[in-house]
This record gives structure tokens, C-alpha cells and sequence, in this order.
């Protein structure tokens, strides 16, 4: 077997692990061809589907209102045995439907501000949303690493 199919992860193994609390790097693509490269907190959408709130006038909005293919990349590990990653390369699909915003903004709020009662969450997450737009990422290709299968061995 390659070392490149021992590490993969299952897809089990990917959706736990974007389950957990991370900060996603998403690039988008400058209008001069460079890249655009933003760490983000990042939630879910009822189907699943990850998503992201941010300003409507950001650099990565525009940059997406040109081109809407991204990568993005979560990361964890802080030596080569215990490096596990997921990269997701797709296109962002924009929209400014309120309940999907709002649903994002409140993923977001229980994933990374847990101090946040649940019966708080939707009125902070009205203030949050004010000038905002969502980002739903429609994944095309998943790429995933988990160095802790090689056991040591490289």
C-alpha cells in the first residue's frame, strides 16, 4: 500500500474532524491572479455544508464575485507524526438569504463562543449579521492526511 493511501482519511474521519473546533484558511483569487489567503471561523448549514459569514464588501467577497473557486485547508499536528489536515477545493456559492446567514452565524457562535447560552445565540447572532453576507462552500475535491496511522513509520 502508498504511504499517500495509508494516511487518507475515511469520510467519517474528515467530517470529524471538520466537526471540531478549528480555523479554516481559505483562498480566493485576487484580480490579478495572486492569492487571497484568510483564516476563518467557520460553521454549518443545516445540510451540512460548510459555511462562513463575513462582510459583504470584504476582499474575499469581491474576489468571489469574479471567481467563485476556492481552497481552503484545516490543519492540526505539531510535529510530522501527529500532521492531519483536510484540504477542500470547490466553489463558494454567495447569498444573502437572512435564514441561511443567520443559521451560519449561529454554527459559528456555538462552535467557537460555547460562553454563549443557546437560548442567546439567535440575538447575538442578529448583531452579527448586520453587513453581512454568507458563504456556503459546494466542496468538488476533498485531499486528507492523518500522520498518526503511519504509526511512527515513514
Amino acid at each position: 500500500m502508498y504511504r499517500r493511501e495509508m494516511i487518507r482519511m475515511t469520510t467519517d474521519e474528515v467530517d470529524g474532524f471538520l466537526a471540531g473546533r478549528h480555523t479554516m484558511n481559505l483562498g480566493t483569487q485576487n484580480h490579478d491572479g495572486t492569492i487571497h489567503l484568510v483564516a476563518m471561523w467557520y460553521g454549518f448549514t443545516p445540510d451540512g455544508a460548510i459555511g462562513f459569514e463575513t462582510f459583504a464588501k470584504s476582499q474575499k467577497v469581491l474576489n468571489l464575485r469574479r471567481d467563485d473557486r476556492v481552497t481552503a485547508l484545516v490543519e492540526a499536528g505539531d510535529s510530522y507524526p501527529t500532521l492531519r489536515g483536510v484540504e477542500l477545493v470547490g466553489r463558494m456559492e454567495l447569498t444573502d438569504d437572512h435564514e441561511t446567514l443567520m443559521g451560519i452565524a449561529e454554527s459559528v457562535l456555538a462552535r467557537y463562543h460555547p460562553e454563549i447560552a443557546e437560548a442567546d445565540r439567535r440575538p447575538a447572532a442578529e448583531l452579527m449579521v448586520q453587513k453581512r453576507i454568507a458563504m456556503v462552500l459546494r466542496v468538488e475535491r476533498t485531499v486528507s492526511w492523518d500522520h498518526r496511522k503511519l504509526d511512527g513509520g515513514y
